[in-house]
């Protein structure tokens, strides 16, 4: 079944709009950065060697996928039909609605899982913050994987991989970098994502330095075990959404792209 280049087009102005109000920082996120600069003097060690293995661990995962790769199957077997075995290939032939159904699946399950982990990293003050960090952005990553499988797309290609850290960067820029970001992606549009947007990714590390200010808030209210659990638990569902939406939004965008391209 092949949609109609109306519906096609009429889709992308749906993304279109989302991507128009996707505006600067809300205003209490950017307060939330504020106290992670105050107490920063006073972070114990182990929470900075923490961020630094987070930054190296992104890097390998640009270059090789390293620990942060998923598996393919657990997401393609959500395609499979009674006749026949599903494969990347014909998951990018299906129906757009198809795609958005399995996507917006798993973002359910994710953010779930995320509002419960950051329950969990909450309960324990500063010292379970230094393992929550590497863990939402690991399920980060992960989430990013399964938007780009969700769509037909292998995030086993180093390509895919860079485009998933561009996704990564748009969810949690400001309005400027959200433009800039957008402008980047395109390339992948016009099939010229090698060299340019390689070099553009010299500014990876700043993803987990945002990561690691992102949490000026939890870190100040995690001096009170039950606020740290709620605070916890409410950042890490909006931060994993935001990051799902990015990525089914940004990946739809390419894959209805391609298809108008191809009609």
């Amino acid at each position: 079944m092949h949609e109609s280049k109306e519906y096609l087009y009429n889709e992308l102005k749906l993304i279109e709009a989302w991507e128009n109000d996707q505006k600067d920082l809300w205003f209490w996120e950017k307060i939330g950065r504020l106290p992670f600069a105050l107490l920063d003097k006073i972070t114990p060690k182990f929470i900075h060697e923490k961020v630094g293995i987070a930054i190296d661990e992104l890097g390998s995962y640009i270059q090789t996928g390293g620990q942060y790769l998923v598996s393919d199957r657990d997401v393609i077997n959500k395609f499979n039909s009674e006749s026949e075995p599903m494969t990347l290939s014909k998951i990018s032939q299906m129906p757009i609605s198809i795609l958005d159904g399995v996507a917006k699946e798993l973002v359910k399950s994710r953010t779930n899982f995320a509002t419960f982990q950051g329950a969990t990293t909450g309960i324990g003050g500063l010292f379970t913050l230094a393992i929550d960090i590497p863990l939402l952005l690991g399920l980060s990553l992960k989430v990013l994987q399964e938007m780009a499988l969700c769509y037909g797309y292998d995030p086993k290609d180093k390509a895919e991989r860079i485009f998933i850290v561009k996704c990564l960067q748009f969810a949690s820029s400001d309005i400027v970098g959200k433009k800039a970001i957008l402008e980047d992606l395109a390339i992948f549009h016009q099939g010229k994502q090698n060299n340019q947007v390689v070099s553009q990714l010299q500014g990876w590390r700043e993803v987990v330095m945002t990561y690691r200010d992102n949490f000026g808030w939890k870190k100040l209210f995690q001096m009170i075990p039950i606020a740290g659990m709620l605070f916890g638990a409410y950042l890490n569902r909006s931060s994993i959404g935001d990051v799902a939406e990015a990525g089914m939004m940004l990946y739809r965008k390419r894959r209805i792209l391609e298809r108008i391209a191809n009609h």
